[in-house]
């Protein structure tokens, strides 16, 4: 998912950056994703609507590694939403331009409430666009009880979605957010984060997933990241992103699917596993893979690999209400 740094990290003219005081960096337009479903690997008819034009060529390893990203968080979400059958809330933590709601609205897999969570400037920029584009407000009106939506600058909350403008670092204030636009901590609950835990310090990282833990009793955690960065491969990635003056304060956690797995362990969550992405892209439908790899011409097959052995999927439960969430893998 990177050409050696991460898509979330790519940065040729074609993605945009806010960097905080803090280097952690937001992703506020993705022009790859939007050149990868022009070109066919996945379907999603609502990206054109947060990222207008196409834009130039991506190489085809960075194609694919997306799409193994894409298919393997979907792969997660789903399988919660059906052991809930959608009587529960969904988190995007760090959420960008991300289009899952749109989704699962369309695919009638919709939960009680999608939240979603990023830097103020990051939300407004979304609420600009959903406020300014019929087919991204549509489904919001069409699922709300009122005729008009709560908005201002940084937030905006209907009866099935809400934005909420917040830092992650800063957990009361995210719990107050959170609680003032009605998250249910009775309800179980599925956070989903990628390239997000990387830009915050071990220790946010940890007071974050533990919050969750603690006020969650029913809860699944998606996080979608570096992983392997000890070798030569991973501090390549590292220097990469370093030149670009771009901090991955939480590189320390990304050292191995143990140490993914560990953050959630010593945090309160009763279950964690962890696949690297080229352990995913073998196990989701080949049917669909080989669909894909039609689609254009891949000559730098060992970069593809690369690229996918330092990613990963970890995910981790808690299960009070013996929904069965523990058996959800791929």
């Amino acid at each position: 998912m990177t050409q050696p740094y991460s898509i979330r990290h790519f940065i040729n003219g074609s993605v945009v950056f806010f960097y905080t005081a803090f280097g952690h960096a937001i992703l506020t337009i993705c022009l790859i994703f939007r050149y990868a479903t022009s070109k066919g690997y996945w379907t999603d008819p609502y990206v054109q609507y947060f990222v207008r034009s196409v834009g130039e060529r991506k190489a085809p390893e960075i194609n694919r590694g997306y799409y193994a990203r894409v298919q393997g968080m979907n792969h997660l979400l789903d399988a919660f939403l059906r052991k809930t059958k959608c009587d529960c809330q969904i988190v995007n933590l760090g959420a960008g331009l991300d289009t899952t709601f749109w989704r699962l609205k369309d695919e009638n897999l919709m939960p009680r409430k999608y939240f979603e969570v990023d830097f103020p400037m990051i939300a407004a920029r979304k609420i600009h666009n959903i406020k300014t584009k019929p087919p991204l407000s549509k489904p919001l009106i069409e699922t709300h009880s009122t005729d008009s939506l709560l908005l201002d600058g940084h937030s905006l909350d209907s009866d099935r979605y809400c934005i909420i403008g917040a830092d992650l670092r800063d957990i009361p204030g995210l719990d107050d957010k959170l609680k003032k636009f009605h998250l249910n901590p009775e309800l179980p609950t599925l956070f989903l984060s990628e390239c997000v835990l990387v830009y915050m310090t071990p220790d946010q990282s940890s007071k974050l997933v533990n919050w969750a833990s603690v006020t969650f009793h029913t809860a699944m955690f998606v996080n979608y990241e570096q992983v392997n960065m000890l070798d030569r491969f991973g501090q390549v990635m590292i220097e990469n992103l370093q030149r670009r003056q771009c901090n991955l304060a939480g590189v320390e956690v990304c050292q191995s699917l143990e140490t993914q797995k560990e953050r959630f362990l010593k945090t309160g969550w009763e279950n964690a596993d962890a696949l690297d992405m080229m352990t995913v892209y073998s196990v989701i439908p080949q049917d669909d893979v080989a669909r894909i790899e039609r689609l254009e011409f891949l000559d730098e097959k060992e970069l593809l690999q690369q690229l996918l052995q330092h990613y990963s999927i970890c995910w981790a439960t808690k299960d009070k209400l013996k929904l069965g969430l523990s058996q959800v893998a791929f």
